[in-house]
């Protein structure tokens, strides 16, 4: 999607500091963490939220999530524990029209979360 803020990250337009990529997924360095090591993790396809996952897409779902097993073990906190975090919608937070996940640890994320 042209004027989609991820879409032009994926595409190198917006510099990023990127983790991982692949030809489903890029994960990049989140330039407001809110935990000390915070990365956001989008499927290369546009898909807007959640609420857009079909059967035809929803494996990217799955994909990242292993791609966040593999960064979490990488990088070393994968036994101390981490929180992957997908916002839908307006009222659940999202902010980027672009399928997400913020992988987040390096500290004690307590609960309830907002």
């Amino acid at each position: 999607m042209e004027d989609c803020l991820f879409c032009k990250i994926i595409r190198g337009e917006i510099p990023s500091t990127k983790v991982y990529e692949d030809d489903q997924v890029y994960a990049f360095l989140d330039i407001e963490p809110q935990a000390p090591t915070h990365i956001i993790l989008v499927p290369k396809e546009h898909i807007a939220s959640a609420n857009e996952l079909t059967k035809e897409n929803a494996a990217v779902v799955g994909h990242i999530f292993t791609v966040a097993a593999s960064l979490a073990a990488r990088e070393g906190f994968a036994e101390k524990g981490y929180r992957i975090v997908n916002n839908c919608g307006e009222d659940g937070g999202q902010t980027v029209g672009h399928l997400h996940f913020h992988l987040l640890a390096g500290r004690n994320l307590g609960w309830p979360p907002g």
